[in-house]
């Protein structure tokens, strides 16, 4: 009788361990080097929206911020600060988020619609806003 608790237990927990391979597994947070400007826990999906939306309002591809990596210039080293470009976005940033509390958090307080200032307002798919 005890080797039949003993074989029932073992095949059970043998069984439970196989089928727990092939579980779900908790997505791992990605944690992303470099970050000054965008909060270091922002989401993958949150950093490819501001990515695209920069993308977008410059009318460019991700090499006019981020630098080729050195062993494999076919990948982008995102951690880079390499190009001025990137510096240059983090500033851009900044300074937008400066004018819109400055200007609009009030109104966006009072529940009004008023649409913030972004990169699309000055660049219009240019590298360079116009004068």
């Amino acid at each position: 009788m005890y080797y039949k608790k003993t074989i029932v237990l073992t095949t059970l927990v043998c069984l439970s361990l196989s089928l727990s391979a092939f579980l779900p597994k908790k997505a791992e947070e990605t944690k992303f080097k470099n970050l000054k400007v965008l909060p270091k826990n922002i989401s993958k999906e949150d950093l490819d929206k501001v990515m695209d939306n920069f993308k977008m309002a410059l009318g460019v591809r991700c090499g006019f911020c981020h630098a080729p990596m050195k062993d494999n210039p076919k990948k982008m080293d995102f951690a880079s600060d390499e190009k001025q470009e990137k510096e240059t976005a983090r500033k851009m940033m900044q300074m937008t988020a400066k004018i819109n509390k400055k200007y609009f958090h009030e109104t966006m307080k009072e529940g009004k619609t008023l649409a913030q200032i972004a990169c699309i307002t000055c660049h219009n798919g240019k590298t360079e806003p116009a004068n």
